[in-house]
Order: C-alpha cells, then structure tokens, then sequence
C-alpha cells in the first residue's frame, strides 16, 4: 500500500481511547501547551465521538448544522457525523513531543507554507480508526485524522482522510445498509463568533465521500490550515464531484 497520510497512532503510540459510547466524549483534556484558535487561547479541549474536536465544550450533536453555528461553540470537524464506536473502531488520540513526528509536521508545514516561519514544538494528534456509524448494518468504516500543532504563537490544525466509505448514520436519516443519504457528514471550522467559520467543500451534501480525493495543499486527502487568526490558504472553490455519477443518491 502507499505510505499513510496519516502520522502514527494506535496503541504503540501509547495514545489515549474515548469510551465505547454512542455520542460519547472524552474527558477534558489539559494541554501542556496553550492551543490559540481563531485569536483565544485553550488550556483544554474534548475529542468528540461524533468526529468533533471542540474547546470549552462538549459536542454530541449527531446531525451536523451548517456554519457559523448560532450557539457560538468552537471546534474542529474533521468529520462531524454520527458515529457509533460501539458498532466499530476506536477513537484515539494523544499530546505529544516526539522530536520524530514535530519534525515531520514542520517538514509538512514549511512545505505547504513557506512564507510563515514555524517550528513545532507541540501536536495533538487525535485519530478515528475505521469508525461506524449509527444504525449501520454493513461493516463500512472511516478512518480520519486531525492534528493540532503549535510554536506558542503560530497554530495549525491538519486534517487526514485515508478512508471515507459512509457519510450519514440512520438517526441522520441515512440508510443503515449503505450509510449514504440523509444529512451527509460536515468537515471545516466553527470560531465560535459568529462570523468566522469554514465549511470544506462538499459538507453535508453527498460529494463530502470523495473528501479523500480533495485538498487545499495540493496532497489528495489533506487539508491544512492556520487557525491562530482566520486565515484560509489556497482553497479550491470548486466542490468535488461524486465519483461515477451526476446524479444525487435517492
């Protein structure tokens, strides 16, 4: 197989699991180093189930809404669906240091952003491993990434999608056996303000699949952003198309 997109995770890592629980979260979570989204800086965060990375608050919301969200909750959606870990996957994740992956992310990063001087010193890598969805009576599963790095001034959140083969779980009003349908799955970035927000192409309509396949770096099936002040780097305006068809699923 073609090397991962993904940075390495899993038990080996020594990487932390959310509960099996349908709409389940994990602790909150002190950073040893200050994460700054969109001007704030967080001590803590939650990784959602429902394919949510947020600050200052949980999210079990299963059905995604479009953003700006009105509530003013801030967070990450890598993913944001329902998910049902109790059906199938894992959900982990983990702070870190390790000279060997910083290294690498600012590898990454200095490629896709050469004009911005960064270093990390700091990532959270949280990872979702072929997670179902809820009501599903197929074995399909996901298995995305984001990650959170930082050089305490400068912050940027990656996003990983190796393998996207549902979009909607039933309550979502999908189909259980294919898992399409329904309000299909929202990727991008809520501030919490109301005004800056960000919604990757093809969110909540059923082109949202072929997320692997897309990119704002030129990688296929990874985005990347700057999150410490609004800013969205070499977006392509158009969406994606759904693979081997102009028709929408019924």
């Amino acid at each position: 197989p073609a090397v991962s997109l993904l940075y390495p995770y899993g038990p080996h890592q020594h990487d932390h699991k959310t509960p099996k629980l349908d709409d389940g979260t994990s602790k909150e979570i002190s950073l040893t180093v200050p994460f700054t989204f969109y001007g704030k800086k967080h001590q803590t965060l939650y990784v959602n189930n429902n394919g949510v990375i947020s600050f200052g608050v949980r999210v079990k919301q299963y059905t995604p809404d479009p953003f700006p969200l009105a509530d003013g909750r801030p967070f990450v959606a890598p993913y944001w669906a329902d998910v049902d870990n109790v059906l199938g996957g894992e959900i982990f994740y983990r702070e870190t240091t390790d000279p060997m992956l910083l290294a690498r992310i600012t590898k990454n990063i200095n490629q896709y952003f050469p004009k911005i001087p960064f270093t990390a010193i700091w990532a959270f890598v949280a990872t979702w491993d072929h997670v179902a969805y809820y009501g599903s009576t197929s074995n399909k599963g996901n298995t995305f990434q984001a990650t959170l790095t930082t050089d305490t001034k400068t912050s940027f959140i990656i996003l990983n999608y190796e393998t996207i083969q549902w979009t909607t779980g039933k309550a979502s009003d999908g189909d259980a056996e294919t898992g399409l349908g329904g309000t299909p799955a929202h990727a991008g970035f809520n501030s919490g303000d109301e005004t800056n927000f960000y919604n990757i192409p093809g969110s909540q309509t059923e082109a949202i699949i072929n997320i692997t396949q897309t990119s704002n770096v030129n990688v296929p099936g990874r985005w990347v952003f700057q999150v410490d002040d609004f800013k969205v780097t070499g977006v392509p305006t158009e969406v994606p198309k759904v693979a081997g068809s102009n028709n929408c699923w019924l």
